[in-house]
């Protein structure tokens, strides 16, 4: 079974716009991409590029490669069985439109069969297009059509809370 899971956005704004947000990636307050008010934070052991170990909740990576304002890979190395990578890249559509870009491909291993469909992939969607929305905040300021979480995502999201609640660790709020 493989993977191949595509997010964008038609930005009305210009590609060295968009791609200053990839730049922000790293978590921090100044990071315009993230959306971390939701989502456990992002974190690096460095400055964004090559090399920079890190992730965001049980998912973990490492930058594969890394072209400022244009493109960012990064390659799974957890949780276990997470065999692939997941990439932003902006790509000029037109005078001042440029296509925000998100790519994950993988190949699933063991338990990762299971919990890449049931839990990580709606979870995935949902945080994605939560990262468009403030990419296009931040490009027009304002998002026309604001992305929804489904019931399965809220509950998803409700069992994570708790689970770092019971860890304590910080929850990120609803």
């Amino acid at each position: 079974m493989g993977v191949y899971n595509v997010h964008e956005r038609l930005l009305a704004a210009k590609a060295d716009e968009v791609g200053a947000l990839i730049d922000t990636l790293a978590g921090g307050d100044d990071d315009r991409l993230w959306p971390g008010r939701h989502w456990s934070p992002m974190e690096f052991d460095r400055p964004l590029g090559p090399g920079a170990a890190g992730g965001h909740g049980p998912v973990r990576y490492t930058v594969a490669g890394y072209v400022p304002g244009q493109w960012i890979r990064f390659e799974f190395t957890g949780p276990s069985g997470f065999h692939g990578f997941h990439e932003l890249a902006v790509l000029p559509a037109g005078p001042d439109r440029t296509r925000l870009h998100h790519t994950l491909t993988m190949s699933p291993r063991g338990q990762a069969r299971i919990t890449w469909p049931l839990v990580f992939r709606p979870m995935h969607d949902a945080c994605m297009e939560d990262a468009l929305d403030r990419a296009e905040l931040a490009c027009t300021g304002t998002v026309s059509r604001p992305a929804r979480w489904s019931p399965y995502v809220r509950f998803l999201h409700a069992l994570a809370s708790r689970a770092l609640r019971r860890r304590g660790e910080p929850v990120p709020t609803d």
